[in-house]
């Protein structure tokens, strides 16, 4: 059976990282636990808040992969206790954000109960390449040129 793609245009060459991160997000659980923010904080920041009480440092660990976001918590039951009534149960969970390219986490903090979690999104510069038309047999003969990282940058200043 052959699968069906939504970047299977001939005019979009190089998206199949898009695929593979819609492939992920179609993955990712839906369960609601634990709840989260996604709040804006600044132009390029944005923070990520998700309600982990009962959580200390040591249960939790953060982790960037292939452009995704993993946050993992593990509570161990403590044996020794004997409970009455448990509406808290020590659960472990898995919530994954697929990140687009280049953003960055910048820092994760633990506060009453709350992970913090910051990312920053750099600025994007449009860059624009003129490229040379050879003719003829010339294209056959020529060496082919470098562009150099220099070479890009006199061109964005010129113009």
């Amino acid at each position: 059976m052959t699968r069906l793609s939504l970047f299977n245009s001939p005019l979009l060459l190089g998206f199949d990282h898009f695929e593979r991160a819609l492939d992920r997000i179609s993955k990712a659980s839906s369960d609601g636990y634990p709840p989260y923010n996604i709040e804006q904080t600044d132009d390029n920041k944005l923070k990520i808040t998700l309600a982990v009480a009962g959580f200390s440092t040591d249960d939790l660990h953060v982790s960037v992969e292939d452009n995704q976001l993993i946050i993992h918590g593990k509570q161990e039951d403590d044996e020794a206790r004997t409970y009455h009534h448990r509406g808290i149960a020590a659960r472990q969970f898995q919530r994954s954000f697929v990140l687009a390219e280049g953003i960055e986490v910048t820092s994760a903090s633990l506060d009453n109960g709350l992970l913090h979690i910051d990312l920053f999104r750099p600025e994007v510069e449009n860059q624009t390449r003129t490229i040379d038309i050879k003719s003829g047999s010339a294209a056959d003969t020529a060496p082919e040129s470098e562009v150099s990282v220099v070479d890009v940058l006199q061109d964005r200043e010129a113009s």
